[in-house]
């Protein structure tokens, strides 16, 4: 692996950070009024306003996707829907990938399925402020076809880390792709859903997709059971 890999710039500028905090007499850390007083006085630069001690942000997610080209994806795409909300959501909401309204505006979840979702949230007692949404692949499939493994495997690694820097109290994984490739499963999206699954810790709860919903309208009261266990669970 070669040695300039972002990882290893990571370790080093931490083994770096701890010789230059030895030199300087400190020998640990706490965190008292003498203890932020000792670290003051190092020198050491604060975080930037607004940044989660040992999490990573958004904006340095979005910074490291790019103009991506990871995949054939880019190759067909109008805009990279990265996703929408709120860096503080309670509650996540991932999709599959962006449809032909999406790819054109860059924003998710904004055409016919995605105007059913925002009336889903808005009786959930939310609003797409709020919370935040996102897709197992910032790019649009060719004719909606369902993402490839090779570009979930590409993409899905950016979506990890925009739930880690959320860190939500629950997922809510819309639709068969989303579920399986976060919970890592082969399972039917029916068989999934009406129970909380798990991911990285954080709760998640699969439930059909509302362009499913839009195809088969008599499934919306199994969708309205799921998120009212999702509803429970922010009490």
């Amino acid at each position: 692996m070669p040695a300039d890999a972002p990882h290893y710039q990571i370790i080093r500028d931490i083994r770096n950070a701890l010789c230059y905090l030895k030199r300087s007499g400190c020998t640990g850390f706490d965190a008292s009024e003498a203890g932020l007083k000792i670290l003051n006085q190092l020198g050491l630069p604060p975080p930037p306003y607004g940044a989660t001690m040992g999490r990573e942000t958004l904006e340095a997610v979005c910074t490291d996707l790019g103009d991506c080209t990871r995949c054939v994806l880019c190759e067909s795409r109008t805009h990279i829907v990265f996703g929408e909300g709120s860096p503080n959501a309670q509650v996540v909401f991932v999709g599959e990938g962006p449809g032909f309204d999406e790819d054109k505006c860059g924003r998710p979840f904004v055409g016919k399925a995605g105007q059913l979702l925002t009336k889903i949230i808005a009786a959930m007692g939310l609003t797409r402020e709020t919370i935040y949404i996102g897709n197992i692949v910032k790019c649009r499939p060719p004719n909606n076809r369902n993402p490839e493994p090779e570009e979930i495997r590409q993409c899905l690694p950016f979506l990890k880390r925009q739930l880690a820097a959320i860190n939500p109290h629950v997922i809510c994984a819309l639709g068969s792709v989303a579920a399986r490739a976060l919970l890592e499963t082969e399972t039917p999206i029916s068989r999934l859903r009406g129970r909380f699954h798990e991911f990285s810790g954080i709760p998640v709860m699969p439930t059909f997709h509302p362009a499913f919903l839009l195809r088969n309208p008599e499934k919306k009261r199994e969708v309205w059971e799921d998120v009212q266990q999702i509803m429970k669970m922010l009490e």
